[in-house]
């Protein structure tokens, strides 16, 4: 075969994913003319593809060292992405950008390599660069607007996830995140129409469909008809802190029907039937036969239906849930019978979510140089393995053991003074209790804490403190002691 007909069979094998054959042929190329840039380029994709970046980086770099062209700039951009080494992608994409190469998908892969190295400001200059090479880019549109959510700017996160609409009316997942957008400017009324496209709520109505396929054929999904005499049932959906949070419309949801069949997580629902003694709260889901309800709905769309306008989304501000005093006396009795501040901390929720949510334990210290202080771990599941690094040097009782399930979580808390945790369903449950509690929320933080953290619009007893851009969990943890009772919701005499 000739040189150029052995191209043509290498790529097609490259195309059909025989990369064996496809190497073979290209190096065999390069035996006969080790100056072909487009098979060094190649040979440096099919590395890229197997991870061998090494491998990856001398090919493509051998080709824009013979021919500089604006894709080969682009490979070795993604190979740099591959290692996270965004300094030196950003390095290589300026350099395509000096020789002429002003390219969509340079300033694009620019953009994302700034954001990665937290140059926000460059990044959303990079992807405004790349619209006005192309104003009709669903991914630069999305990435901007995301950026922007990223940013706490919901005005122009609203304002681009709306352009990525104009494009694709129909996608969810823009819809979704405008959703977010809104909810960020407190604009409920809007983003919770946008918010019905978020993918649990259709993982909770498959879900249903499974355990309950001749029901839910029958039933109808409640979109607010008058169901003052039908029995409606609704079912979780996302994490714990959600179900609590969202556990305060469950009495308006009462006045709407006859009866209600609730299915939380198992772990919450002695907490709901402890609560809210009047709705029918199972444990485990029933067989279909002895089961009966008209309408359906997942449980994060309440408020929608309910048609709850703006600030009516925060009702029930606090005390909605309470602990039984049988378990508060069992608590008491066990764990704090001292006369010392009592402070629960936690520091990780549900990783499948969000890991930025995580906190290293040793940012908690400064918290054991408190005078008259006795500290207790309520960190239950993933992350308990951590406990031990405190307990090998410090005085903190484990309670997590005793945590049968949320009841028993809130029963300790009424026995705390403070609760201190990451942004997790322990700091939703101290919230609903009316228990003092300091939220640590990362620098990009969930859309529930709106854009104003000098207060709490859903729970009248939280502050919340966001880590600064280049702050740690650890310097947060000591601005946030060494502001005194202040902060810590607490008298001054327990201070340093």
């Amino acid at each position: 075969m000739t040189e150029n007909e052995k191209f043509v069979e290498a790529f097609k094998y490259h195309k059909c994913g025989d990369l064996d054959k496809a190497e073979k042929l290209y190096l065999e190329i390069l035996r006969e003319s080790s100056g072909n840039y487009e098979v060094l380029n190649l040979l440096g994709l099919i590395k890229l593809s197997e991870k061998q970046l090494d491998e990856a980086k001398k090919y493509i770099k051998r080709a824009l060292s013979i021919k500089k062209e604006s894709y080969f700039y682009e490979n070795l951009a993604r190979v740099y992405l591959a290692e996270n080494d965004y300094k030196s992608m950003i390095d290589i994409l300026k350099e395509a950008v000096t020789d002429g190469f002003e390219s969509f998908e340079i300033y694009f892969l620019l953009a994302l390599a700034y954001k990665n190295n937290v140059e926000y400001e460059k990044a959303e200059k990079s992807y405004i660069e790349a619209l006005s090479i192309n104003p009709k880019s669903e991914k630069a549109l999305f990435n901007l607007a995301s950026l922007y959510l990223f940013l706490n700017k919901p005005e122009k996160a609203v304002e681009f996830f709306r352009k990525c609409l104009e494009i694709n009316p129909d996608d969810k997942e823009v819809k979704y995140f405008l959703a977010l957008g809104y909810f960020r400017l407190k604009d409920y009324e809007t983003g919770m129409k946008y918010f019905e496209n978020r993918l649990c709520r259709q993982t909770a109505i498959t879900s249903q469909d499974v355990t309950y396929p001749n029901l839910m054929k029958k039933s109808k999904l409640w979109q607010g008809e008058d169901i003052s005499d039908k029995t409606l049932y609704t079912y979780y959906e996302a994490g714990f802190g959600d179900m609590i949070m969202f556990a305060r419309y469950l009495p308006e949801l009462q006045k709407r029907c006859k009866k209600i069949i609730l299915k939380p997580q198992k772990e919450l629902s002695q907490l709901f039937r402890d609560n809210f003694p009047d709705i029918e709260v199972m444990d485990l889901f029933y067989d279909e036969n002895k089961i009966n309800f008209d309408y359906h709905i997942p449980f994060l769309s309440i408020p929608y239906v309910l048609g709850l306008k703006n600030y009516d989304i925060f009702m029930h501000h606090d005390k909605y849930l309470k602990a039984t005093p049988d378990k508060i006396k069992y608590f008491k009795e066990k764990f704090f019978n001292n006369d010392k501040l009592k402070i629960a901390i936690k520091w990780q929720g549900n990783t499948y979510y969000e890991t930025d949510r995580v906190i290293n334990v040793e940012a908690f210290e400064p918290l054991f140089k408190l005078k008259n202080v006795k500290i207790y771990s309520a960190q239950t599941f993933e992350g308990a393995e951590e406990f031990e690094k405190l307990a090998s040097k410090y005085d903190i009782t484990n309670l997590a053991d005793s945590f049968k399930d949320f009841s028993y979580t809130a029963a300790a808390l009424e026995n705390v003074d403070l609760v201190i945790s990451s942004d997790s369903s322990l700091a939703h449950l101290a919230g609903a209790m009316g228990k003092p509690c300091i939220v640590l929320l990362p620098y990009n933080y969930n859309w529930r804490w709106h854009m104003d953290l000098s207060h709490c619009d859903w729970y009248d007893s939280v502050k919340l403190f966001r880590l600064g851009k280049n702050e740690t969990w650890n310097e947060l943890m000591q601005r946030i002691v060494m502001t005194g009772g202040n902060a810590l919701l607490i008298p001054p005499y327990y201070s340093f």
